[in-house]
């Protein structure tokens, strides 16, 4: 029986911006042969990010180790590690003239340690050129591996950011190679190293999940002091990734907003469009 397909909601579709701005952007990420998030997951706000002269980075090449259903990032095999690709986006960002850059990596299960000394040299080599800069990572789980957290969080960072992305329930089907209680612990131990430290996770809506699991993960986030929480509407990347099960209102993104902070989490971005790294620095501040 063929899937019947929801059309796309008006409040989810975005027109195309094509400015000197945009343009900017993609040839200095051409110039230093540099990946973003934004091409690789199909973010629907890349073309607002990129008429605003700003980026989500993606290290460590463009195919992930991992096969989540709901993302679009290539999984065909791992790229080689390139040692200067910190000093590349350190430059990216100064040219961009960038005061608050976002890192993120594909999923590198065949690194030791899952690609955590990546993160830290591009960490350092960002703050060495553009001293001013705040820096925020978004990481993959690193297995949990404690010493990969440490290396990360052990730098000048601002935020530390790693996404849930979905419920308890639904990680079985949605992220079948991550684990819902690993990625709570990731987030507590970077808490625990450094309480200073802002801590950061994203979920998408529409796969299927309850109001009642959604309020279990804010309960959970709120017992291990995470600071900022992000909802988004997920949508379809390809044929290839999950459906979705249903478009959310955004009033409704604005009532889970509220009990969110009943519950006790700080601070929210919730919207039909929000995703974890979208509008990045105005969330932090």
């Amino acid at each position: 029986m063929s899937e019947t397909i929801q059309r796309l909601p008006e409040w989810l579709k975005r027109g195309i911006i094509d400015c000197e701005s945009s343009k900017e952007v993609r040839s200095i990420l051409k110039e230093y042969g540099l990946n973003t998030v934004c091409d690789g997951a199909r973010c629907p706000n890349k073309a607002e990010c990129f008429a605003k002269k700003t980026a989500t980075f993606m290290i460590l090449g463009n195919n992930c180790t991992r096969n989540c259903r709901f993302c679009a990032v290539s999984h065909n095999g791992v790229d080689e590690v390139d040692i200067e690709e910190p000093q590349k986006i350190a430059k990216s960002i100064k040219k961009l003239n960038l005061h608050y850059a976002v890192i993120t990596s594909v999923t590198r299960d065949d690194l030791p340690d899952g690609g955590a000394e990546h993160f830290k040299n591009t960490i350092l080599e960002i703050k060495k050129l553009n001293p001013d800069a705040r820096v925020e990572v978004l990481t993959p789980d690193f297995k949990g591996m404690v010493s990969s957290i440490e290396t990360v969080v052990n730098t000048p960072l601002d935020v530390f950011n790693h996404n849930l992305e979905t419920t308890k329930r639904l990680h079985k089907t949605i992220r079948p190679m991550a684990n819902y209680e690993r990625s709570l612990e990731v987030i507590r131990v970077a808490k625990e190293i450094n309480p200073k430290l802002k801590t950061k996770t994203g979920l998408m809506v529409g796969l299927g999940e309850t109001q009642e699991e959604l309020e279990e993960i804010f309960e959970d986030l709120v017992k291990i002091n995470c600071d900022i929480v992000t909802i988004g509407q997920y949508i379809r990347p390809t044929m290839k990734n999950a459906p979705v099960v249903r478009y959310y209102e955004p009033k409704e993104f604005d009532d889970l907003a509220t009990i969110a902070k009943k519950i006790g989490i700080k601070y929210t971005f919730f919207a039909p469009l929000a995703r974890s790294s979208y509008r990045a620095k105005e969330v932090f501040e």
